[in-house]
């Protein structure tokens, strides 16, 4: 192995390598003890915050759409999106049912794992995941499974932590970041239209290299 491969596995993280039955329940009792934290795993998120609107501007109209959040948390993206597209049918997948309570009245809810999503082939429009694939453990397979319930034509968002900026912040010991390529190459799999950029987290901010959004048409 190149140096340089040992030095992307070190800033990657090294969680297990399958998410099995034990695992599973120890991040999904994780999540449901952090719905409780208000402060760190908020119910809204401002809407001017360029994660919303990196989705906002890629999917545009949502009229007549299903869109899925693959993630959602306690549906701070799913609300917004809701809030400016009405006639949108908004979902939210997460794996904390104590998670999905916080999820606002209109918005369709789910409790599943990222690497089974309990939906049938070409079900949405649209799919998004905003800083939930690092904890999904087996990437390449949550990944394939938000292609396969977006229709042909249909286009996916995802937006997470740069692999090279890796023990910048406080991680569980599943969680996992990503290099632009790795995603890129992964989505390519299933998709005919594949782009990556940089993302700040405020508009009056230059990206630092921290958050990469992954877009991609099927």
């Amino acid at each position: 192995m190149s140096l340089r491969s040992r030095w992307r596995n070190l800033t990657r993280g090294s969680p297990p390598a399958s998410l099995d039955a034990e695992l599973r329940e120890k991040i999904r009792r994780s999540f449901n003890e952090a719905s409780r934290d208000e402060e760190h795993f908020p119910s809204t998120i401002d809407p001017r915050i360029q994660h919303v609107q990196v989705l906002l501007k890629f999917f545009g109209d949502l009229t007549d759409k299903r869109v899925l959040d693959v993630g959602c948390g306690k549906g701070r993206f799913a609300r917004v999106l809701h809030e400016r597209n009405p006639g949108a049918e908004i979902w939210g997948l997460d794996i904390s049912e104590e998670m999905l309570r916080f999820v606002p009245a209109g918005i369709h809810t789910r409790a599943g794992s990222m690497t089974e999503l309990p939906f049938a082939d070409s079900t949405f429009d649209f799919a998004y995941a905003t800083e939930s694939l690092e904890h999904a453990v087996e990437i390449e397979r949550a990944v394939n499974e938000m292609c396969r319930v977006v229709k042909p034509g249909g286009k996916l968002v995802i937006i997470d932590k740069n692999a090279e900026y890796w023990g910048k912040l406080k991680t569980p010991a599943w969680e996992r970041w990503f290099t632009r390529e790795e995603l890129e190459r992964l989505l390519s799999r299933n998709c005919a239209r594949v782009h990556s950029q940089y993302v700040s987290y405020w508009e009056d901010v230059a990206p630092d290299g921290l958050f990469i959004a992954w877009f991609a048409s099927k």
